[in-house]
């Protein structure tokens, strides 16, 4: 029996606008990373959140990310690592607060967007954020993209190292993520991206745009929670794995 842990990114309405799709994603993965207001989110979302996470029975991951609520996080910020470091300590804890209020824990760490992006090519950036979740708690584990230099700094500071790999998301032949305004950075076909999570759990391999095969040993596979097609993907994905027998289980216990 194959396993694989199947997250996507949620909680990242703010104040009035709200997606109304995070109730039937938890439905369909094993790990949930919730923002936690900087890129998007806020301190009631970040509680409603955690709790319906905890009634159904998933992993709860703080997603942080720059203070860039108008643009999503995915813009690229000046910041020192020290700065960074400060950033994911404030928003993990308020994670942390969120979810004990509904009985819940926090149980890893993934950055986001830009910093995500960033932390997979800087190793000083990526031993910021992993030194800090260290000091938040070093039971805490830290994902980050398969290869990258944030993987090699949780493995550094002692944390569990989670390997991701994405589902919905183009890869270049270097093993990194396309820019969202390349051609292919963005899969919205459910049958290619079913095919893409079998392949990744059972061959460890991804194509990138370019055709290029990529060795990817990935714990985690994730489907952006923002996307138009997410509940799609993922239902694609669950349904290819049962019948290719592979268990979705979060890497988190």
């Amino acid at each position: 029996m194959f396993q694989v842990d199947l997250s996507a990114d949620l909680g990242e309405g703010f104040g009035t606008w709200d997606r109304g799709v995070d109730a039937e994603l938890l439905g369909l993965v094993s790990s949930a990373s919730i923002a936690c207001g900087f890129h998007a989110g806020d301190p009631v979302r970040m509680r409603r959140t955690a709790a319906l996470a905890r009634r159904h029975g998933v992993a709860i991951g703080a997603h942080p990310g720059y203070p860039d609520l108008l643009g999503f996080g995915r813009r690229e910020v000046a910041a020192t690592p020290e700065e960074i470091a400060a950033y994911v300590l404030y928003q993990v804890g308020a994670l942390q607060a969120c979810a004990a209020a509904e009985g819940a824990r926090v149980r890893y760490v993934k950055p986001h967007g830009a910093l995500y992006s960033r932390a997979a090519r800087e190793p000083a950036v990526a031993g910021a954020i992993a030194d800090a979740v260290r000091r938040v708690d070093p039971g805490l584990a830290l994902l980050g993209l398969a290869g990258s230099a944030l993987v090699d700094a949780a493995r550094a500071a002692g944390l569990r190292p989670v390997p991701e790999a994405f589902l919905d998301r183009g890869y270049a032949p270097d093993g990194t993520l396309l820019p969202r305004d390349r051609p292919g950075a963005l899969l919205d076909d459910a049958g290619v991206v079913a095919e893409r999570a079998v392949r990744l759990v059972r061959d460890h391999v991804v194509a990138a745009a370019d055709g290029t095969e990529l060795r990817v040993n990935a714990e985690s596979l994730c489907v952006h929670g923002d996307g138009a097609h997410a509940a799609a993907l993922l239902r694609a994905v669950r349904a290819r794995f049962l019948t290719e027998g592979v268990a979705v289980t979060a890497f988190a216990g």
